[in-house]
């Protein structure tokens, strides 16, 4: 969902999808919005609610592993930017083609649609407006860019827009802070890489009530798919009103065979999230068999909090958070070994 220009999206909590004719909204300024993950693409608004205990639930829909499709179980109100309210299902993701339809909460003026996601191949995304029933084709080859300038959806600890910057899939990102000498600081290969597409994000800045103060000695390594390692430098930002972004870069390396730069094996999901005080499912993903990876949980002062090791045997395993103890705010997650490593945020309300 578009949640910068007002786009809002909640799960209807009366019904599954069969409750389609029946919709009402009364109470919905009590139900909880849904956002798009701030961490990996993969995970939008209507994907991002999974139940983890099932692994062939999507949130909008269930994987079949005979038919090997995807049938929709989830019924959704979406505000749009213009102020209108929809109700909206995806029904379908079969042989490469979505079906999903929406209507005005009391049915009328319904539409069902067929997207292909082939007219879309080499892409991370396909669009659609709701508003102007019209599917948008508008954004690069996924190959030819490394890294958006965007507005989006974070978590402060609350959903708050964020100007910052975000890396594509398969780019990796190393964050160095007080680095001393940055200009001169080139030891890219004993840091540690990861997937999270924040993980440059937008606090590398910071208000002071007049304009923006650039974050001294913070330097960024950035590994793009191909193995090529480019050293990041922010030095100033213009503020919203013309977005300018100010940096300096500079390659460090290029790869004559197999990149340098350790690909992360380690991959993450937190469940709920934020949290309300109950157990916080980690899932993790080791794709291979490697050091034994440890979870460490700080809070926003970078203060540890809790720390564990966790199974290393290559394949999917689970580990159950506390946060019974834990005070109300954000905390960072963070699975890492020796050379990889996964971060998602936490959110404890």
């Amino acid at each position: 969902i578009n949640s910068v220009i007002g786009t809002t999206l909640w799960g209807y909590p009366k019904a599954d999808i069969s409750g389609w004719n029946t919709v009402d909204t009364s109470g919905l300024s009590t139900w909880a919005a849904r956002y798009n993950s701030d961490t990996s693409w993969s995970y939008g608004a209507m994907g991002n609610y999974a139940n983890p205990s099932n692994p062939y639930d999507l949130d909008w829909g269930i994987y079949n592993v005979t038919t090997h499709q995807i049938i929709g179980d989830s019924l959704y109100i979406i505000k749009l930017a213009n102020g209108d309210y929809k109700k909206l299902a995806i029904e379908s993701l079969v042989s490469g083609i979505y079906t999903f339809k929406y209507a005005n909460i009391d049915g009328s003026s319904t539409q069902t649609v067929t997207l292909d996601k082939s007219v879309y191949t080499g892409k991370n995304f396909g669009y659609y407006s709701l508003q102007t029933n019209t599917p948008l084709n508008r954004e690069p080859t996924a190959a030819n860019w490394d890294i958006l300038f965007t507005q989006y959806t974070g978590f402060i600890p609350q959903p708050y827009t964020v100007t910052g910057v975000l890396s594509n899939k398969g780019v990796q990102v190393a964050k160095c802070a007080g680095v001393i000498g940055k200009d001169t600081f080139v030891t890219w290969s004993s840091q540690t890489f990861y997937n999270e597409m924040n993980t440059i994000g937008y606090n590398w800045k910071t208000f002071t009530g007049t304009g923006y103060s650039i974050q001294d000695s913070l330097v960024y390594f950035v590994a793009r798919a191909n193995g090529e390692i480019w050293k990041m430098i922010f030095t100033g930002y213009s503020g919203s009103s013309t977005g300018s972004f100010i940096f300096s870069k500079e390659k460090l390396y290029t790869p004559t065979s197999t990149p340098d730069v350790e690909v992360s094996k380690i991959g993450i999901v937190l469940y709920p999230n934020p949290s309300n005080g109950q157990i916080v499912n980690l899932i993790y993903n080791i794709e291979t068999s490697t050091e034994t990876p440890k979870v460490i949980i700080c809070d926003v002062t970078g203060k540890v909090v809790l720390t564990n090791n966790l199974i290393s045997e290559q394949g999917l395993h689970q580990y159950l958070i506390s946060t019974k103890n834990l005070q109300s705010g954000l905390y960072i997650v963070t699975v890492s070994t020796e050379h990889a490593g996964a971060q998602q945020k936490l959110v404890i309300q």
